[in-house]
């Protein structure tokens, strides 16, 4: 029976993502920063960041289809963790989604072959603090609302390819950050 309900639960939410992404004709609603030209995972050697399995591009999920980083990062608000998206929440989506372009047909073929195998994906982590150090996501989140992801992050609507843009593992851009808020910056918040 749970596993009718998961199948069941699985192609609702490929029907929701279908309508999410609808959009109409890409000449009346593509940004023209990222229809400037089709990337590839070829190119992704010439950005910022390190170089991932599958070139997932945040500036075509989050810029141009305007999905909420909450939609993937489902757990940001409940754990101290934001975690990585799973197979299952990609899947969500790409089982009726193929991509619009053969270079986003390749990486999505990736992606489908690794859900077929039962083989997770091994991201290349971008952001990591010191293990003295606890930064409880939710709790971030539900102080800066809408804007927190991008205060840490950068806008990564606009990032092909994510990259670290603030020294998140620097005790001072951390205070300085806690002092233009006017929030506690005992050692204990931090360090416990």
């Amino acid at each position: 029976m749970r596993k009718l309900v998961l199948l069941g639960g699985g192609a609702v939410v490929a029907i929701i993502a279908a309508l999410v992404l609808w959009r109409p004709s890409s000449a009346q609603t593509q940004d023209p920063v990222t229809a400037a030209r089709t990337l590839t995972a070829a190119d992704s050697a010439s950005f910022r960041g390190p170089k991932q399995p599958i070139f997932f591009r945040h500036d075509l999920h989050a810029g141009q289809f305007k999905m909420d980083c909450q939609y993937c990062h489902y757990s940001v608000t409940v754990s101290s963790e934001p975690g990585i998206p799973s197979l299952q929440t990609c899947m969500g989506c790409h089982t009726v989604v193929s991509g619009s372009d053969s270079a986003n047909q390749a990486e999505i073929a990736k992606l489908r072959k690794a859900w077929q195998e039962k083989q997770p994906v091994e991201w290349v982590r971008i952001h990591f603090l010191a293990r003295h150090v606890h930064f409880p996501h939710n709790r971030h989140v539900q102080a800066l609302g809408n804007t927190a992801c991008a205060t840490c992050h950068g806008d990564v609507a606009r990032m092909p390819q994510v990259f670290k843009t603030n020294n998140v593992n620097n005790m001072g851009w951390c205070i300085t950050c806690h002092l233009e808020r006017g929030v506690n910056r005992d050692c204990t918040a931090c360090h416990y």
